[in-house]
């Protein structure tokens, strides 16, 4: 099922940006909102309220994991998924431990990141079983 729905991207470079986007639009027709820190993400959450959120950890400004916290206070049931390029077991734990869904490193081959994106969003629209069932 095509995604259709609005998506906040934030990563201060422009160049992952724009991979990160060029991938989440081989899911659907999504509109896509970029932050390029940590600070404007938590304020474009609040003010576009997107379906999914792709933070970088390492921003200038606002970190992603502070930027989460932030978020999750605003939305409690937010979506949000990690970018990064580094992985320790403090950061991704951390990140759970915020809210966040998942965890995604930058140098993962793309058809990864697309499936890992794809059970994301299929798991934040599953359909009820009360809705389906007549």
């Amino acid at each position: 099922m095509p995604f259709d729905g609005k998506i906040l991207l934030a990563d201060d470079e422009a160049h992952i940006r724009k991979f990160i986007g060029l991938l989440l639009r081989q899911l659907g027709s999504p509109t896509i909102i970029e932050a390029v820190n940590g600070a404007q993400a938590v304020e474009l959450y609040q003010s576009e309220r997107p379906d999914l959120t792709l933070l970088d950890v390492n921003m200038p400004e606002v970190d992603g994991l502070q930027a989460l916290e932030k978020i999750h206070t605003i939305d409690p049931d937010c979506a949000v998924v990690m970018l990064t390029s580094l992985t320790t077991r403090n950061i991704i734990e951390r990140a759970a431990a915020l809210g966040a869904m998942n965890y995604i490193r930058k140098d993962t081959p793309k058809e990864e990141i697309l499936a890992t994106l794809r059970q994301v969003i299929d798991s934040m629209f599953e359909p009820d079983d009360e809705t389906n069932s007549t």
